[in-house]
């Protein structure tokens, strides 16, 4: 017996489907998108995030970001083509009077606060010099923008803003007389960045490897064990036992809890949008590390059994579970120390490899547990999420003034914690860092529908040629595909994978079963009883 029960592991499963069912965000966080702007001459309406290069007495320093404003001059976007210059603290501080300091070509360093944004950049303007960096009040970079009704502006230089606590560094130093130098561009972020290849391939893979799964990690048949004198009786007993097995260990989506799954997984998405809070957040992360951690044990333990059988015979009597293996409580322990140094460590910059671990091991074990009988039920479940993720997407901005699925993918800016349902990948060619990302919703809907083809495949002798399942995983992989696609014809929006997916595996599934004239089976399959197979002795026996 392995640790935990398979009721545990059914309820487990349950509870993971239902959280990661929610979020089914495909390719990526999407930019945020602020209301224009009023049409003022002078202002571009665009803000440019910055990277700062400075050096203190030659001594080059660490970068740090910030941003421009809506007015003035728009920096290079190649380092190649930025200035170095001098930095001067402005007299005064807040640069809203006529300046003392000699600012001729250095770059202004001021405070926020005091008077508007545009009478600080034109003073320091005025004052000769070559640009202005403004220091926030706060570890934030606030947007610096247009007054509807100013007069226009003839700003020439850039204008920036940086956090409180790098402008501090930089004050510091300057009335230290210390010699600041600055170097200010904008480098752009790629719309699709490269890593996005391993993410696909993670997602194919996971999909792949919970459809063999069963196939390649079940027992194996051992000719020793039938009785050469009553081979079909052997043969009969043990399909049934197995059949009887599968049914044990499996939960089957009807159509009905198809459609109540995706309504209340749209209520919950709405409170957590809502209702959004670090302890909220807290609990999924819990629920995410237990999920993980029974998928983890199951996989771990179910390769162990089959390299060495008899690794699983000593057992020891646990509260709650009785008797166990010693190997199944080993391993349980293994994970759960894994789970809790991840959770210790998630908000750090390598932790997405740990997430991505645990939600692969997760959706493996959910892909096991849950299936869908037949095409009826898949095509009730995914066209259901098709129009469910289309909705929260693209369509939810026009009641909440936002998409819902994108903000609460981003979770919490005040804690930094967020939904950890999601596989993530750092961008490896923007300057800029951040993550590309993908719902577990878009590899569990799909995985559920191929996990079924994989299946039917077997059940019914297809082999490679005439099955499902190889068509099933091309269309799964270009469904992927045309997200990332997508994602670079709409400039870096959010997509609903789903919305590529669907049609490349489900359609894929009914037109191939319409060329083979297999969609009634398809469809009805496992509602009707097979033959009873004729295990009446010959009577010439």
């Amino acid at each position: 017996m392995s640790l935990p029960p398979f009721s545990c592991r059914i309820l487990a499963a349950a509870v993971a489907f239902y959280l990661t069912g929610l979020l089914c965000l495909g390719a990526g966080e999407a930019p945020s998108k602020d209301a224009a702007a009023p049409k003022i001459p002078g202002c571009s309406n665009e803000y440019q995030m910055v990277k700062v290069e400075h050096w203190v007495n030659g001594e080059n320093g660490e970068d740090f970001s910030g941003m421009t404003a809506q007015f003035g001059a728009v920096l290079p976007f190649d380092k190649d083509k930025a200035v170095r210059l001098p930095v001067v603290l402005t007299t005064p501080l807040n640069s809203c009077a006529n300046l003392t300091s000699k600012l001729s070509g250095s770059i202004a360093l001021s405070v926020r606060g005091e008077c508007t944004f545009t009478a600080k950049a034109q003073v320091a303007q005025a004052g000769g010099a070559a640009a202005l960096v403004l220091i926030n009040d706060k570890e934030e970079l606030d947007e610096m923008a247009c007054t509807e009704g100013e007069a226009p502006l003839t700003l020439t230089i850039p204008v920036l803003m940086i956090t409180t606590s790098s402008g501090d560094a930089l004050k510091k130093s300057l009335m230290a007389n210390k010699k600041v130098e600055l170097l200010l561009y904008a480098p752009k972020s790629p719309v699709v960045d490269y890593a996005v290849a391993f993410l696909w391939l993670m997602s194919v893979g996971t999909v792949f490897i919970a459809s063999v799964w069963s196939h390649c990690t079940g027992p194996k048949e051992n000719d020793d064990e039938y009785n050469e004198l009553s081979p079909k009786k052997s043969s009969v007993d043990g399909a049934t036992k197995d059949a009887t097995k599968d049914d044990d260990e499996t939960l089957d989506i009807s159509a009905t809890g198809a459609v109540i799954f995706v309504i209340s997984a749209s209520t919950f998405l709405v409170l957590l949008f809502f209702f959004m809070s670090s302890w909220f957040i807290l609990i999924l992360t819990v629920f995410f590390c237990i999920g993980g951690m029974q998928g983890m044990h199951n996989i771990i333990y179910t390769l162990i059994t089959m390299r060495c059988n008899k690794c699983d015979r000593k057992t020891v009597k646990v509260p709650l579970f009785g008797n166990v293996t010693i190997l199944s409580l080993m391993v349980l322990l293994f994970c759960f120390v894994v789970a809790v140094v991840w959770f210790i460590n998630r908000k750090t910059s390598y932790a997405w490899a740990g997430q991505d671990i645990f939600g692969i091991c997760l959706m493996i074990n959910v892909l096991q547990v849950a299936r869908l009988p037949n095409i009826r039920v898949a095509t009730i479940l995914l066209c259901c999420a098709f129009f469910y993720d289309i909705f929260w997407v693209f369509l939810s901005p026009l009641i909440f003034k936002q998409s819902v699925m994108i903000a609460v993918a981003r979770g919490s800016k005040d804690t930094g914690e967020s939904i950890p349902m999601l596989l993530r990948f750092p961008r490896l060619s923007d300057p800029w860092g951040g993550y590309n990302m993908i719902g577990f919703g878009d590899i569990l809907f799909p995985g559920l529908l191929i996990c079924f083809i994989f299946r039917y495949d077997r059940e019914n002798n297809k082999g490679v040629v005439k099955g499902y399942f190889p068509w099933l995983m091309f269309g799964y992989g270009l469904g992927l595909f045309l997200t990332y696609l997508g994602l670079y014809l709409m400039n870096g929006h959010g997509q609903p994978a789903l919305l590529y997916l669907v049609p490349c595996t489900l359609g894929i599934t009914v037109i191939l079963g319409l060329v083979r004239k297999e969609l009634r089976d398809l469809w009805n399959y496992g509602t009707q009883e097979p033959p009873a197979p004729d295990v009446n002795p010959s009577p010439g026996a």
